[in-house]
């Protein structure tokens, strides 16, 4: 074998488990920073930056580097640097990447309201901003910055789709359509479409049919699941019960770990009282993936629905070891016991 892809074959597992151990808290992490960025992948851009120290490209480069390996704590220093040596759009950009993988939001927010005066014309930025709003709770903020950046240009279809998203989030369904809509008008693809459909699916609109049923007809490959999925929602909202079987069949012949799938279609069993179908249904979804608690949540609605009180609190237990915030599965369990 050629000795520098040997050399590099070597590398890649070690170089995880330095980056593992830069995470980790250990008091050895500059010296497995040091090791790192002197080592074969780094070697070069760390001698350049050692020889040019305020070459802001090269910090990036080497930043961007260390990101597509995996080490993005110690390429946020990189990109912390190029960035306060020339704060240029390209720069911007993927800091504001790296500050997302890290969680460091408010830093983030703090960057991308800085982007945001350097660039006004940039609208990328504004609609980062307007996801970190979100992540910091401030949907109002976020809805501002949006409703500006149509007012500037209302062919925006981004920011109509984001603005649809944080619409449904804030549960104001008739200006998440309107929203929605707009961007599906203006820009016809899928993920619109669909967004749209389950919108309409969740408020018994039966147009989430029409939009699903035109996702379908230009899927070629006959792989796409969530319009069939959709259509099922909108089947089990209107209590066609039967007919959202058939829909999550679907989706679970085009792929059986669709864990969702098998969760409606027990769920539209279960409404039907036809308990043991459910049932079935839902052990078909714990073997699946067998850390959905969901799963074990409605096997155990199933026994409680059949009396069978001893086997509902083991799957009440069992999805609440799963999932410690799953309230109605607490819930449950304190109803089953008395």
């Amino acid at each position: 074998m050629n000795k520098s892809l040997l050399s590099f074959l070597f590398f890649v597992p070690l170089l995880a488990l330095i980056c593992s151990g830069c995470n980790d808290g250990s008091g050895d992490q500059s010296d497995q920073k040091k090791n790192l960025l002197s080592g074969p992948l780094f070697a070069s851009l760390t001698d350049s930056i050692h020889r040019f120290p305020n070459d802001a490209a090269l910090y990036l480069r080497r930043a961007q580097l260390l990101s597509q390996n995996n080490a993005p704590q110690i390429a946020y220093d990189d990109y912390k640097k190029s960035w306060s040596l020339n704060p240029i759009q390209e720069a911007g950009l993927p800091f504001a990447a790296n500050l997302a993988i890290l969680g460091k939001t408010a830093e983030r927010l703090e960057l991308l309201r800085d982007c945001m005066q350097k660039f006004p014309e940039n609208p990328e930025f504004k609609r980062l901003a307007g996801e970190a709003y979100i992540e910091e709770g401030k949907s109002k903020m976020a809805l501002e910055l949006y409703n500006n950046m149509l007012k500037k240009d209302s062919s925006d279809f981004e920011s109509w789709y984001e603005k649809g998203l944080l619409l449904e989030q804030l549960q104001d369904t008739l200006e998440a359509i309107v929203a929605l809509k707009k961007a599906y008008q203006l820009q016809p693809v899928n993920t619109y479409a669909l967004e749209l459909a389950h919108v309409y699916a969740e408020s018994k609109n039966s147009l989430a049919l029409k939009l699903c049923d035109e996702v379908i007809s230009r899927d070629s490959s006959r792989e796409m699941t969530d319009p069939f999925f959709i259509k099922g929602i909108y089947y089990s909202n209107t209590m066609q019960y039967n007919k959202a079987i058939v829909q999550f069949d679907s989706c679970i012949s085009r792929d059986w770990k669709f864990t969702e799938a098998y969760i409606e279609k027990g769920v539209a069993f279960f409404k039907q009282k036809n308990y043991d179908e459910a049932l079935n249904t839902f052990r078909m979804a714990g073997t699946v993936s067998n850390t959905d608690a969901d799963a074990y949540y409605w096997m155990g609605r199933c026994y409680e629905a059949v009396n069978k009180k001893e086997e509902a609190i083991i799957c009440y237990e069992k999805a609440l070891g799963l999932d410690r915030n799953f309230d109605e599965a607490r819930q449950a369990l304190k109803r089953v016991k008395g």
